[in-house]
């Protein structure tokens, strides 16, 4: 039995790294790297993808910053038919899960988008109701309770595959939307995405992204991504829904510390710009580290925290 392995959402995964959606395109970038294969992994997220083509944000649209970086893509894509008639066709579904990214500017469009991918091999389907570098929808669902519950529904209501909310850190109550998007019809969740920021430039006082604010993710993220993963486990694990945690995780020891919070599986996607073959890295540390501990299997270290008694 490969130790690695992990059962999420029903769906057999031979590790439990996530490639996150937006950070992968479509599922064939990293395929150029020398060294890097899909068979590493235990899904791809495929890129935010909306009913019609969308040609996203004006530019500037990625800036660094200190230990993070922001963008403002804003769901550059060629639409959800195209997706399905000309990109999936193209994926090796033998190598590893797909699972596509769905996001709207109304509850209908979710629900549109849902249907034309459940009419397709795509094994899972992540709901990003959380995205903070468009103007409508997305982080607005993302952080109304109410909202994503309905948002949910309406997908769920038209598909039969496994459907991911992706929560939004920028909210009052993590653990409450988590309670109704589970009672809506989630299988699973994924925690967190980005962070809302900004950059301004000195000289022209003016913000360098095009979109004046946009998604805050890398390392800088990591202990705001570990605590609400923590929080979420909380009511997530009364309803066995899993979790993929994300959020700044570079390193075996970050994803560790995910499974450890509750997460079953662990999202990596800024750090593959600086190091394409970190998943390799990440694989090896946590069979060490089970290996050191007596473990047989990543399972056994999901939700195995225990909290100081203060």
């Amino acid at each position: 039995m490969n130790p690695l392995s992990i059962d999420f959402c029903g769906l057999q995964l031979n590790s439990p790294i996530m490639l996150l959606s937006g950070c992968v395109g479509f599922g064939h970038e990293y395929t150029r790297v020398e060294g890097f294969s899909h068979a590493d992994v235990g899904g791809v997220c495929l890129k935010g993808t909306t009913l019609e083509p969308r040609l996203g944000n004006a530019p500037h649209r990625i800036y660094e910053t200190p230990a993070g970086m922001l963008n403002a893509i804003g769901l550059q894509n060629p639409g959800a038919r195209q997706v399905v008639d000309e990109i999936l066709p193209t994926l090796d579904f033998a190598e590893t899960r797909y699972i596509a990214n769905i996001s709207g500017s109304s509850v209908e469009e979710y629900a549109q988008v849902a249907r034309i991918f459940d009419d397709s091999p795509i094994d899972a389907m992540e709901i990003n109701i959380s995205c903070p570098n468009v103007k409508e929808g997305g982080v607005a669902f993302g952080n109304d309770p109410d909202m994503s519950a309905r948002v949910v529904a309406a997908c769920r209501a038209n598909t039969s595959k496994p459907l991911i909310t992706k929560l939004s850190p920028n909210q009052t109550d993590i653990a409450d939307n988590a309670r109704r998007c589970i009672e809506a019809g989630t299988d699973g969740l994924a925690v967190i995405n980005t962070l809302m920021g900004m950059a301004i430039d000195i000289e022209q006082r003016r913000p360098v992204i095009g979109n004046n604010q946009g998604g805050l993710s890398g390392p800088a993220i990591k202990p705001v991504a570990l605590l609400k993963v923590h929080q979420v486990y909380q009511v997530a694990r009364q309803h066995n829904i899993p979790i993929i945690g994300q959020g700044g995780i570079t390193t075996a020891e970050d994803a560790l510390e995910f499974l450890i919070a509750g997460a079953s599986t662990v999202g990596i996607g800024t750090a593959l710009f600086y190091d394409p073959l970190a998943c390799n890295t990440i694989n090896q540390g946590i069979l060490d580290y089970l290996q050191r501990h007596g473990l047989g299997s990543v399972g056994e270290l999901v939700g195995s925290l225990t909290l100081n008694n203060n």
